[in-house]
Parts: structure tokens; C-alpha cells; sequence
């Protein structure tokens, strides 16, 4: 059972706030504030603005060591405890555990820059000198720079709570959160642990990040117009907004819920995990893996495609996922895949890469505890070959029982979550 959630996104940092943004429409992207993107060919992002670790109460000197991603992490699974009321929870420590959902951490560009320079000879920038010129910063790292590790924020997270069950972090390109969410699920069904803390946080919002994605021509470059810059499914998209932010949840056995007087949000009934094996970056344009992803989800939570009544797509905005989702779809759907709301939240809160899985999964527990289906932002030229219904530009009342999450990474990552209102 899912009993409580907390967020730290470009939408906002509540999650009432974030409910009421996203199903408004409103877009969270803007100019980059975090370094100096003048020169660079893509200058626009969806930033968590004016926010430090205060917000949950935190002393933000204490925090500002640890990379954004890992404050973020940190600040959301404070915020999702207290919604699920764990500060009066008497729970054995042991039977607490934490798996996020966070990807690479950046060096100190500064500090990058310095070692470049000391390796140029002349005008030649030798290699060899630069490797060892890094190594002999890394022999002199101490203790303290372990905090700019991936699974930083899961060690943190679990020290605050005294989480001493089975941590681990997963750095899967997009799916990593849906992986967190999906195995911290399996621990607690083979009966390894009580609660898990599941979800995380990514920030690439960064010179290296932007460089890297735009030189594999996945980001939009519509610098002029940022909030309409992300366009899912739309025949003019030209790649996604790099976002960034967390989301955590908490996930609880059912009878422990119950005897706590837990509110229950959703239950995540089903889940499943492939493969394309196809390319290092690229996915299967069949679609092959991410038809055998969903009819594995959908096996796992005892459910027929007529059974969803909403999907969150992975929709990243680029020419070749969005077609190839959308031939997915229909290959599982069958017929149905016309008759069901599917909209993209990446539109409004950019791609959150490793975190999106994580905050596209609260984007379904709002269609279920409202029944609204987010729109697809940005949509106004039909794809031919993108020709479902995407909730165009207007959230939908809609009766959302059970809500499917999509998230399909780079390398041909498949994770699928099925999430379900619990009525017992």
C-alpha cells in the first residue's frame, strides 16, 4: 500500500500544490538559472526555484555539501513520512528499508575546468596528464566526498529514519525510480520488510548534463519559448526539457497499515521489468519489449487492458519514443488503446531522467484520488503515426480506479507500473 507521499518539483513543493499546477496545465520550464547557459545551444530547463532544505525544516548548512539531487531525495522522503504519519509509528527498524531511484552526481565544474587547463600543453590537451592529474585528486578524496555518490541519498535517508532494512540505489537511466517502486514492492510481498521508503531525485541541470544530452540530439531547443518547448506527441516535437526535482513514497503491508489507521492512497498492484537488447541508447522501434513490459504489469496486478483507465506515458517528446510507445500501446491495447485517456506530465515538468518514474507515478495517484487525467501540453499538430488520445492540452474528469505508468529509458530500460484505488 502506498500511504504516504512527499515531492520536491518544478510544479511545486507540496503535493496539493503540484496536483493543482499540473492539472491546470501550467508548465514548469524556464530559462536556466543554475549556471551561466548563455553560450550554450540549449538554455532552458524545468528548475526547482527558490527552494533549500528549510522547507522541511532542515538547518541548509548541514545540507549544502550533498549534491541537489540528494536534498531533494531527502526533503521528499521527510515529507512523505510525516504524510504517512511514521513519526508515531512503532515499527522495528529492521523491517524498515530504503531503495532510490538516483543517477550520476557532477563534479565541481570548476574544479574540472582546473584539471583540463593543468593537462594543456601548448595547444595540446594531453590525456594522460588529465588522468593523472584526476587521479591524484581522487587519492586525496576523503570520507566526506562519499556523499557524491548515487546512493548518497538512500544512506541518508535511511540514517534519518533508522531505516536498517535493505537499502540500495538504482541508477537505470529513466527507469530507476520505477525500479525502486517496483523491488521496494517485491521485499515487502516476500515478507523482507514492513515499510520502504521508494522513489528519488535526479537534477542534470548542469553544463555536463545539457551538453551530453543535447550532443545525442534528444533536447529541444526552443529557447524562445520555453514553457511550449516540451510537446509530447506532437508532429513539431524536437526532443525533451531536461527537468529535475524527487519524489518519495512510502510503501507499507497492508496489515500493519490497517492497525496504524494509515490513510491508503493506492495500492501498486502490479509491476513489471525488460529489456530491449537492441542499442546502447536507442530503443527497439518494434516495440517489442515495451509490449512484453505491459502484458507482464498487467499479469502481475491480475488485470486485462479494459481493467486501466488512464496511462501516464513515458512521452518523452522525441521523434522515436513517442512513435514507438505509441505502436506499443496499440500492439497491447489492441482496439482499446483508442479508448484510453494517455497523457505525457513530462510536458509540464520537463524529464526528470533518473526521478521521472517516481513523480509520473504521483501524477497517477492524483488521477486516482481526484479523477483527472493531466493533459498533454502543447499539443497541436497531429503525428499520424502518434494518433492516440493524449489528453490535448486540458485535464479530464475522468473515474480512475487503476492507473498505469510507463517508463521506457535509454539502453531499452523497461519498467511498467500498475497502480490501483484500494477499496478493502
Amino acid at each position: 500500500m502506498i500511504t504516504g507521499v512527499g515531492c520536491v518539483t518544478p510544479l511545486g513543493v507540496e503535493v496539493d500544490e503540484f496536483s493543482c499546477r499540473l492539472t491546470q496545465g501550467q508548465s514548469g520550464v524556464g530559462p536556466i538559472s543554475l549556471f551561466d547557459a548563455s553560450r550554450f545551444p540549449v538554455r532552458i530547463a524545468a528548475e526547482v526555484r527558490n527552494w533549500d532544505m528549510s522547507d522541511v525544516g532542515e538547518d541548509q548548512t548541514r545540507w549544502q555539501r550533498h549534491a541537489r539531487q540528494t536534498q531533494f531525495a531527502v526533503a521528499a522522503a521527510l515529507k512523505a513520512a510525516r504524510s504517512a504519519g511514521l513519526q508515531d509509528a512503532h515499527v522495528d527498524p529492521q523491517r524498515v528499508g530504503v531503495i532510490t531511484g538516483c543517477g550520476e552526481i557532477f563534479p565541481e565544474f570548476s574544479q574540472f575546468c582546473q584539471l583540463t587547463s593543468t593537462a594543456v600543453v601548448g595547444e595540446q590537451f594531453q590525456i594522460g596528464r588529465f588522468v593523472d592529474e584526476a587521479n591524484h585528486v581522487y587519492q586525496h578524496m576523503t570520507d566526506e566526498d562519499l556523499i557524491l555518490e548515487p546512493g548518497a541519498a538512500a544512506a541518508c535517508i535511511a540514517g534519518l529514519f533508522d531505516a536498517q532494512g535493505p537499502n540500495s540505489n538504482f541508477t537505470a537511466a529513466c527507469v530507476s525510480c520505477s525500479k525502486a517502486i517496483g523491488e521496494s514492492t517485491e521485499i515487502i510481498r516476500r515478507g523482507d520488510a514492513d515499510i520502504m521508503l521508494a522513489g528519488g531525485a535526479h537534477s542534470m541541470i548542469h553544463p555536463f548534463g545539457v551538453t551530453g544530452f543535447h550532443r545525442l540530439s534528444t533536447l529541444s531547443t526552443r529557447n524562445d519559448e520555453p514553457e511550449k518547448a516540451a510537446r509530447p506527441f506532437d508532429r513539431e516535437r524536437d526532443g525533451f526539457v531536461i527537468g529535475e526535482g524527487g519524489v518519495m513514497l512510502v510503501l507499507e503491508e497492508l496489515d500493519l497499515a490497517r492497525r496504524r489507521g494509515a490513510e491508503i492512497w493506492a495500492e501498486v498492484a502490479g509491476w513489471g521489468v525488460t529489456h530491449d537488447a537492441y542499442r546502447i541508447t536507442d530503443l527497439d522501434p518494434t516495440g517489442r519489449s515495451a509490449v512484453n513490459v505491459i502484458a507482464r504489469a498487467l499479469d502481475d496486478a491480475r488485470m486485462n487492458p479494459e481493467d486501466i483507465d488512464y496511462i501516464n506515458a513515458h512521452g518523452s517528446g522525441t521523434a522515436i519514443n513517442d512513435k514507438t510507445e505509441t505502436l506499443a500501446v496499440k500492439k497491447a491495447f489492441g482496439d482499446l488503446a483508442y479508448r484510453v485517456p494517455i497523457s505525457s506530465t513530462k510536458s509540464m515538468t520537463g524529464h526528470l531522467t533518473t526521478a521521472c518514474g517516481a513523480i509520473e507515478s504521483l501524477a497517477c495517484l492524483i488521477a486516482i484520488r481526484d479523477g483527472v487525467a493531466p493533459p498533454t501540453i502543447n499539443y497541436g499538430n497531429a503525428d499520424p503515426e502518434c494518433d492516440l488520445d493524449y489528453v490535448p492540452n486540458t485535464a479530464r474528469e475522468i473515474s480512475c480506479n487503476r492507473a498505469m505508468s510507463n517508463t521506457f529509458g535509454f539502453g531499452g530500460q523497461n519498467v511498467v507500473l500498475v497502480l490501483s484505488r484500494f477499496d478493502g
